[in-house]
């Protein structure tokens, strides 16, 4: 069923009186530091450690979606090192060809995101030096092989965290955080639009709400058979 603004807005109001005032709080701060200014785009991905330590970096630093590029890896979270952050992010994999890669780039350009590849280039920049006026999507690849080819070659930019050790680099998990974490604080600074629309509040909030509450699809019928009556 499609809702209206005001339709979700009640349903959030009658939802919210089946969490707990510290929760209801929780999701009322949470959401004000919500982004889709920056999102981040996992290709091939398999190792759940690493694969859920992203998401929880995501979460963290209030990155909303996670593009999942799934060609030759399926990807799985381990849910000890998650700690639930799944259940708070946007989610959206990219599994119905052999290469999902072209696909995943087209859908984030006709989002109006400008794609940037996570690898060592020649024109590399830091995540200090990235312009971020343009919504930017972040691309990282397995450890043992990287980005593939096309990954690389069809990128828009690329960024390299800048490393004085003799190892050859982060592994994926941290090189994750410090990128997302350098660039939130940066827009935080900004006078950049990054905030989410009042529409993306509403659909966000009322998706935790189902994340949250045990049997919401039958709750969330009740109430909305409540508040269309009235209506």
């Amino acid at each position: 069923m499609d809702l209206s603004y005001n339709e979700k807005i009640r349903l959030i109001e009658k939802m919210t009186e089946y969490v707990t005032p510290h929760r209801k709080q929780l999701f009322e701060q949470v959401i004000e530091f919500r982004t889709r200014h920056v999102t981040i785009v996992l290709e091939n991905i398999f190792q759940p450690h690493n694969a859920s330590a992203v998401l929880r970096s995501c979460d963290l630093t209030g990155i909303q979606d996670v593009h999942i590029i799934e060609n030759y890896n399926t990807y799985t979270v381990n849910q000890d090192v998650a700690l639930g952050a799944s259940k708070w992010l946007s989610i959206m994999k990219y599994n119905s060809t052999d290469d999902n890669t072209p696909d995943t780039y087209a859908s984030l350009r006709k989002r109006g995101y400008k794609i940037v590849a996570t690898t060592p280039h020649l024109k590399s920049v830091s995540p200090d030096e990235i312009g971020l006026e343009k919504k930017i999507a972040l691309v990282f690849g397995t450890e043992l092989t990287g980005l593939t080819p096309y990954a690389i070659e069809n990128a828009d930019e690329y960024m390299q965290i800048p490393m004085v050790g003799f190892t050859e680099s982060y592994n994926i998990s941290v090189s994750a955080a410090l990128s997302l974490y350098t660039i939130t604080q940066r827009l935080h600074r900004s006078e950049i639009n990054w905030r989410l629309t009042p529409d993306e509040k509403v659909d966000i909030t009322l998706q935790w709400l189902r994340n949250t509450i045990n049997k919401s699809e039958v709750l969330e019928k009740e109430l909305l058979n409540k508040i269309i009556t009235k209506i």
